[in-house]
C-alpha cells in the first residue's frame, strides 16, 4: 500500500511534468523544422517500444513509448548526404524535404528550438500566474536583525530599505533573500536608505546547511527577516505581466547558471547536485501544496531543461551548435568520425553525470542506509 502511495504521491506528478516540458522542448524542434521544410518521420514521447501512436496527415508518426524520461523529434536525413542520395526511392523531392541539405542558419535554428521553446513556456506560465494570481511582492526593509547575525555585524538596521546589493537594483525583499543564499561565506556590498539618507555596508552572509526537499545545500544567511503579514500578491495587466516574467525567467536563469558555476569552482558541494530522484519527489510535494506551485515548479524546470539542453556537451542541443559554429568557420562540416567520437564521449559524459546525481539523490534521502540495514 505505501509503494501504491508513493507512485500517485511522487511518480506520477514527476511523469506528468516531465511529460509537459518534454512535448515543449520536441515541439520547438517541430515547429522549427516544418517551417524550415523539414520533413519530421517520428515525434515520440519517451523511448523505446511505442504504447500508442497515430500518424498524422503530413506522415509524422506521434507517439507515446514506454519509457517516459525524455522524447525525440526523428527528422528525414539528419546524417550524410550519401544516405540521401544514389537509391531510387530518395527522390529530388526526398532531398529537399532532409534536414542534412538545409543550409546551416536553418539547422541552427532548428536544434535551438527546443531549448528555446522551454524558456518561451516558463515565460507564458509564469505571465499567467501575475495575471491570474499575481506576483509575490514584500517591500525591501528590514524589519528585524537578529542578534549576532552577518547582518549585525555589517551595522545594517531595522528601517533600512535595500536599495542595491552588488550591481544588482534591489525592489522587493525576494531579491534580497535570493541572492544571499547564492552567497554564502562571500562578501557583498550592500546600498540602503536609512533615514533619508544612503548608507552602504559590507557583509559576509554565513554558510549554513540546510535542508531542502529531502536535499542538503549550502546556502547563505544575512539575518534579516520581515513581518510576515505584508507580502501581497500583485497581479498585473497582460503586457506587464509578460515583461516580469520575462525578467523572472532571466532572473532564475542567472541564479542556476550562477549556483553551477560556484559548485565548478569549489565553493558549492557538488552533492547538492540532484537528479530524477529528487525531481520527483519535489513534484509530488509541489503537487501536494497545490496547483498553484505544481504551475510555478513546473516554470523553473522547464528554464532548467532548456538551459541544460544549451550545455556544449556533444549529444546534447548545444553540442550540435558547437558542431555548426566549426561547421561555420571551417567553411564544411564536421567529419562523422569526428562527431561519432564526440557523441559517445558526450554520452559517457551524461551517463556518468546521470549515475552520480541520481546517487547522491538516494544517499540524501537515505535510500543507501536503508538498504544497508535490511543488508545486515
Amino acid at each position: 500500500m505505501d509503494f501504491l502511495v508513493a507512485i500517485w504521491t511522487y511518480v506520477l506528478p514527476f511523469i506528468l511534468v516531465l511529460t509537459v516540458l518534454v512535448f515543449v522542448h520536441e515541439l520547438g524542434h517541430y515547429l522549427a523544422a516544418r517551417r524550415c521544410g523539414v520533413r519530421v518521420e517520428v515525434f515520440s514521447i519517451g523511448f523505446g517500444p511505442e504504447i500508442y501512436g497515430y500518424t498524422g496527415k503530413t506522415g509524422t508518426r506521434w507517439k507515446f513509448s514506454a519509457i517516459p524520461f525524455g522524447g525525440y523529434v526523428r527528422m528525414f536525413g539528419e546524417r550524410a548526404p550519401d544516405d540521401l542520395s544514389g537509391e531510387p526511392a530518395h527522390t529530388d523531392k526526398d532531398i529537399n524535404v532532409s534536414f542534412y541539405n538545409k543550409t546551416l542558419r536553418q539547422r541552427a535554428w532548428i536544434v535551438f528550438a527546443g531549448p528555446l521553446a522551454n524558456f518561451l513556456f516558463a515565460i507564458v506560465v509564469l505571465a499567467g500566474l501575475f495575471s491570474i494570481v499575481g506576483q509575490p511582492y514584500t517591500p525591501a526593509d528590514v524589519g528585524k536583525v537578529v542578534p549576532g547575525s552577518a547582518a549585525e555585524e555589517a551595522g545594517l538596521l531595522p528601517g533600512d530599505v535595500f536599495l542595491k546589493i552588488g550591481s544588482t537594483t534591489i525592489e522587493r525583499f525576494e531579491q534580497v533573500r535570493r541572492i544571499v543564499q547564492l552567497s554564502p561565506g562571500r562578501q557583498i556590498s550592500i546600498l540602503v536608505k536609512r533615514n533619508g539618507k544612503k548608507v552602504t555596508v559590507v557583509a559576509v552572509p554565513k554558510a549554513i546547511e540546510v535542508t531542502q526537499f529531502g536535499s542538503q545545500q549550502t546556502i547563505g544567511q544575512l539575518g534579516v527577516s520581515r513581518s510576515g503579514g505584508d507580502m501581497v500578491f500583485v497581479r498585473h495587466d497582460p503586457l506587464t505581466a509578460i515583461w516580469e516574467a520575462s525578467v523572472r525567467t532571466v532572473v532564475l536563469t542567472g541564479n542556476i547558471l550562477d549556483a553551477l558555476g560556484q559548485i565548478i569552482s569549489g565553493q558549492r558541494n557538488a552533492k547538492e547536485l540532484g537528479g530524477p530522484v529528487r525531481i520527483a519527489q519535489i513534484s509530488g510535494d509541489m503537487a501536494q501544496a497545490g496547483i498553484i506551485m505544481v504551475v510555478q515548479f513546473a516554470a523553473i524546470l522547464s528554464i532548467n531543461l532548456g538551459l541544460i539542453n544549451l550545455f556544449p556537451i556533444p549529444l546534447l542541443d548545444g553540442g550540435h551548435l558547437v558542431f555548426y559554429g566549426i561547421e561555420a568557420l571551417r567553411g564544411r562540416p564536421v567529419s562523422e568520425r569526428a562527431m561519432g567520437y564526440s557523441l559517445n564521449i558526450g554520452l559517457a559524459l551524461i551517463l556518468c553525470l546521470t549515475v552520480f546525481v541520481t546517487w547522491n539523490d538516494l544517499v540524501q534521502l537515505r535510500f543507501i542506509e536503508y538498504v544497508m540495514g535490511i543488508v545486515t
